[in-house]
């Protein structure tokens, strides 16, 4: 326990100090009476037709405090008599409106080398001391400054082979401060409809940049960088830090790292036990000696030393090699994000206490995002998409050519770069229609009315940023298959842009709306403006092609994503690793 606990409470189990509200359903924290209180204001009565939630007072208002001294009462059922709640307990009608510090806190919380997060209780000296278990690292300006709600956010999760724990001894590289074992890039799109969770082997051959980093001194050293080096090497080695391994993943995708959250194994082993196991499956049997893994066929719940002889095996799946444990690795964490949304861990106080002493000790993060309450941000904001919707895939590679037995891996440059640009501009991988968004009613009527026959359609397509050749290719299908006959490539535009969009003059509003519905062009695509002129002189429309394009005659606002071909998996499906 935090300060507020010490003595006679360091006996106690945090889990015992939660309470069910019978008139509220929500379970609230009970603290012993050596604990220091927040001063509370006495309650007032209600104005005439006021309501509760309107009162100047915030919920704590309504509360009363014991007298000092007083031992707090086991649990029982409250008379009707007048005593004094003990603390943490209301004394009247729930309120509505909360004010910070005082208030019972809803937070979402927890992290393995891979994030997971899920829903829990907690009072405000409580979640001062998870902050306590946090550790923190300044990474300097390897990242992001803050977090933002508003925006979306790319997350390096770290799981490193550092040896921490009782137990633990055989894992990793003796006094190895760690090195990126697992890594996974976690991008949340800024409407919350859809999340990537892309996986980064530990053997790709990459480019570590130069790395400034902080010493402890709070001097700064630049740690050299290394050119055809594995990517495992970007963290530990020469002092590199976290803040190094975000800058080595800029370096390869092209993506920015806004924060970092790293464990180590001992993590796997803690989380999995609060929540008393996590269900896997197996097509086949496995007996792995090395990493002392044995499942039947089929499915089991594993736990602790098991969990995490799972998430390391390499010579049970596939190929006995690095991205066949990434595919177990993802479906482990579908697994344990479904488990810690379930029923029978979010209505448990003693699971969640246990999880969140587990996720939090487990934590190293950047100092934004260091404190509790961004660490909740970030999980309500993660909470908000759809598990359906959060996509697990690895990033796009193929066997290293300068090796004769291959052993090591290298980006595929065929298809890695639109599997970056997608992250980069929020395009969902899942299957299923993005987050309809309703437009205002003066954007949605600019596809309402009447359309031109293709034939009267003059247009121009310039190439915004989507792959190179699209315009050509676009142009190919709107006069061949399309009918509009009337249209030529212009180019490249004078500068890239994110989301396709059609210029258009208000005299060309006929032609707009029709080709609107050959592209599927939303209201909001449709810029009216002013016409150009084509390579003979006529007033065009111009068509720019942004990062969101998906593909000669592939609809903009079709169901799925044309994409390269991927391994990859959705954290709602049920999967068994072979």
């Amino acid at each position: 326990m935090d300060a507020q606990g010490r003595g006679r409470a360091d006996d106690i189990d945090p889990a015992d100090q939660w309470v069910l509200n019978p008139r509220t359903g929500e379970y609230e924290l009970r603290l012993p009476s050596s604990a220091p209180q927040p001063a509370v204001p006495k309650p007032r009565r209600s104005a005439p037709g006021e309501s509760d939630g309107e009162r100047g007072t915030d919920g704590a208002a309504r509360r009363r405090t014991t007298a000092p001294g007083r031992e707090v009462p086991p649990q029982r059922r409250r008379r009707s008599a007048p005593e004094e709640p003990a603390p943490g307990r209301r004394g009247r009608r729930p309120a509505k409106k909360k004010s910070t510090g005082k208030k019972i806190l809803l937070w979402t919380g927890g992290t393995t080398a891979f994030v997971v997060l899920v829903a829990g209780v907690g009072g405000y000296l409580y979640l001062k001391h998870l902050e306590g278990n946090v550790s923190t690292t300044d990474i300097g300006g390897a990242g992001s400054s803050n977090f933002s709600k508003d925006e979306a956010f790319n997350i390096l999760i770290i799981g490193t082979d550092k040896r921490t724990g009782a137990g633990n001894e055989g894992y990793g590289d003796a006094g190895s401060v760690g090195h990126a074992d697992t890594n996974i890039l976690l991008h949340v799109a800024k409407d919350r409809s859809n999340a990537t969770a892309m996986s980064i082997p530990r053997d790709l051959i990459v480019d570590i940049p130069d790395c400034p980093t902080l010493q402890e001194d709070g001097s700064e050293k630049v740690v050299p960088g290394q050119q055809g080096v594995r990517f495992n090497r970007s963290l530990g080695e020469s002092g590199r830090d976290a803040g190094c391994t975000m800058r080595t993943v800029k370096e390869v995708t092209g993506i920015s790292v806004d924060h970092f959250m790293m464990a180590d194994f001992n993590a796997v082993k803690t989380l999995t036990t609060a929540v008393d196991g996590v269900e896997v499956c197996v097509e086949h049997a496995v007996n792995d000696k090395q990493s002392k893994l044995v499942l039947p066929e089929g499915k089991s719940k594993v736990e602790g030393e098991q969990a995490l002889a799972f998430v390391r095996t390499r010579h049970a799946f596939g190929n006995h090699g690095d991205l066949d444990r990434i595919k177990a690795q993802q479906q482990f964490l579908g697994s344990l994000m479904r488990k810690m949304s379930s029923g029978d861990t979010l209505t448990s106080p003693t699971k969640l206490v246990k999880l969140a002493e587990a996720a939090t000790k487990a934590l190293t993060v950047d100092k934004p995002i260091g404190d509790v309450g961004t660490l909740k941000d970030i999980a309500l904001e993660l909470k908000k998409v759809p598990t359906k919707n959060i996509t697990f895939t690895t990033v796009p590679v193929k066997d290293n050519p300068a090796e004769k037995v291959p052993v090591t891996v290298v980006v595929d440059e065929a298809k890695a770069p639109q599997v970056f640009t997608m992250v980069q501009n929020d395009i969902s991988f899942t299957e299923v229609k993005q987050q309809q968004k309703k437009e205002a009613a003066a954007v949605a009527a600019r596809l309402q009315g009447t359309k031109s026959e293709p034939s009267e359609i003059r247009v121009r397509v310039l190439n915004g940023g989507a792959p190179g050749g699209s315009a050509q290719e676009e142009l190919r299908y709107l006069q061949t298959e399309a009918g509009v006959t009337k249209s030529e490539n212009a180019g490249n535009a004078p500068a890239p842009v994110a989301k396709t969009t059609l210029e258009y003059a208000p005299d060309q509003a006929d032609q707009a709306r029709a080709l609107a519905e050959i592209l599927g062009l939303s209201g909001a695509a449709m810029k009216p403006g002013e016409s150009v002129t084509n390579s003979q002189g006529l007033p065009t429309m111009t068509l720019t092609l942004g990062k969101d394009f998906k593909g000669a005659g592939v609809k903009l606002n079709a169901a799925s994503v044309e994409t390269p071909e991927l391994d990859k998996s959705t954290a709602d499906q049920v999967q068994c690793a072979s």
